[in-house]
């Protein structure tokens, strides 16, 4: 994969980039994910982010260990990743450690080495600093004329249309066409990129297989209006690269789906081709399937079916392909929960929030609650107004945001559950901590601004002096923010 805009022949040598510092790179970021957190298109899905997370984190920590992710550049930069419905299958790495991967991409992959491999390969353009090495030759733009060609770039992968209010001109067009990556910076990212791939613990042949992927979807993303988003062409000399590079007597072929990566691949079809016919498509796909068709295909397509069915609004029609996904998975652990979170969708769709926290509310003995139990609980708790569960889904919020506080459908959740505890002053707190983890810093500040007058004008109830101290305090900091991005403008 390649990076969120095109290429360009003649760019420094490669190493680190010492014209633009880590400081500068992340606000530069910072500038670009804000808006794209704005995007229609930007989806927090709890299964999809948790199923990423778990690939994306191996990837980071063998970076760190083989040297490729220093220190400051590890705690400086964001390293998040942002998903969207998009339906090309593409991944692109942003200034500031962010990350973006298209829901097409899950859809496409057939096992998590080869998902993970894409990751691998733009993680490794951050850590060797290809966005600032491709940046320095416009020392002389401003962070937001360079911000607003990057995002005119994405909007280019979508419609050649709506990328026109924001690049417009054959002189705009040719400054862009510069922040890229050359050749050479695409091959170092394929090499750093295996090693770290394969030091985490990855089978290396996702590398290859997905090669074969990305050269047969480029022809069906690029619509030959505006090529800002193509990646280098995946040429021969790249593919036979990668292949060189397997452990002797190692083919490429051979990368079996398994039941977990076939209903994540399946939902994420789902979500990114959401209009009614190809929702109708979906609940087809059992009564098509061939009668060869593999377990992992089963899944999948019974995964598909049952969600298709929960969009369309008829979760009676749901059920029976649920029921049939149940069977199919009880014998294998991650693919068994993944239907019953599935389950968890349905008996919300038929208002059985209560059977939903039952079903999911794990034993006593569990101190941390994987993640997408915990945002369906939240969810059904809210509308269950004084149930016994709501203070124990509370701790859990309060824990996954005190670990993960840029985790703002957490956030959200806690200010949804406080307040129907009446918690006022920490449910504004908790919505202004969700502005901030989406980088709206004056939506932050308005929420922060009205926690403040609760607490100046009502009855502050036990703890609440620390939430107005905190209040306070981000007040300051965000007014502080603000003064700097205008100074920066």
């Amino acid at each position: 994969m390649g990076p969120a805009w095109p290429q360009r022949q003649a760019l420094p040598s490669l190493g680190e980039g010492e014209g633009m510092s880590l400081a500068a790179e992340r606000k530069l970021g910072d500038r670009i994910a804000r808006e794209l957190y704005r995007d229609p298109d930007y989806l927090e899905d709890a299964v999809l982010d948790e199923y990423i997370a778990k690939l994306w984190t191996p990837l980071v920590d063998a970076a760190a260990a083989r040297g490729e992710l220093s220190p400051e550049l590890r705690e400086r930069f964001a390293w998040r990743i942002l998903l969207g419905r998009d339906r090309s299958v593409n991944a692109f790495a942003l200034p500031g450690g962010y990350l973006g991967v298209h829901l097409g991409l899950i859809a496409v992959v057939t096992s998590r080495d080869e998902l993970a491999s894409v990751l691998a390969h733009e993680l490794s353009h951050v850590t060797q600093r290809h966005i600032a090495r491709s940046m320095e030759a416009q020392g002389r733009m401003t962070p937001l004329v360079i911000g607003s060609l990057i995002l005119g770039a994405l909007a280019a992968s979508r419609s050649a249309q709506g990328t026109q209010a924001l690049i417009v001109g054959g002189q705009a067009a040719a400054i862009q066409s510069q922040l890229s990556y050359s050749r050479d910076m695409e091959r170092e990212a394929d090499r750093v990129g295996f090693g770290v791939l394969s030091d985490a613990g990855y089978d290396p042949r996702g590398f290859v297989s997905m090669f074969g992927k990305l050269q047969q979807a480029a022809g069906v993303n690029d619509n030959g209006a505006y090529p800002y988003l193509r990646s280098h062409p995946l040429t021969t000399e790249r593919i036979a690269d990668m292949q060189s590079r397997l452990p002797l007597g190692v083919t490429s072929t051979g990368m079996a789906q398994d039941m977990e990566q076939a209903m994540v691949s399946a939902r994420a079809r789902v979500l990114s081709q959401s209009q009614v016919d190809n929702l109708h498509a979906w609940t087809q796909l059992p009564a098509n399937l061939s009668p060869q068709a593999t377990p992992a295909q089963k899944a999948g397509s019974l995964y598909a079916a049952t969600l298709a069915h929960l969009l369309l609004r008829e979760p009676q029609l749901a059920q029976k392909h649920w029921q049939s996904l149940q069977a199919l998975t009880a014998s294998t652990t991650a693919a068994a929960r993944l239907s019953r979170l599935l389950g968890a969708e349905w008996q919300a769709a038929r208002g059985e929030y209560a059977q939903v926290v039952q079903g999911l509310q794990p034993s006593s003995m569990v101190t941390r609650w994987p993640r997408p139990e915990l945002v369906a609980m939240a969810q059904s708790l809210a509308h269950l107004p004084g149930h016994p569960a709501t203070p124990g889904v509370v701790q859990q919020l309060r824990l996954q945001v005190q670990n993960a506080p840029y985790d703002a459908q957490a956030w959200n959740l806690l200010a949804t559950l406080l307040a129907g505890q009446g918690q006022k002053l920490a449910s504004l707190r908790a919505e202004g901590e969700a502005q901030l983890a989406r980088l709206d810093a004056q939506g932050a500040l308005d929420r922060f601004r009205a926690a403040q007058d609760v607490a100046r004008v009502g009855t502050l109830q036990a703890g609440d002096h620390i939430e107005a101290s905190i209040v306070d305090t981000r007040v300051r900091q965000i007014q502080g923010q603000l003064r700097e991005m205008q100074l920066e403008r």
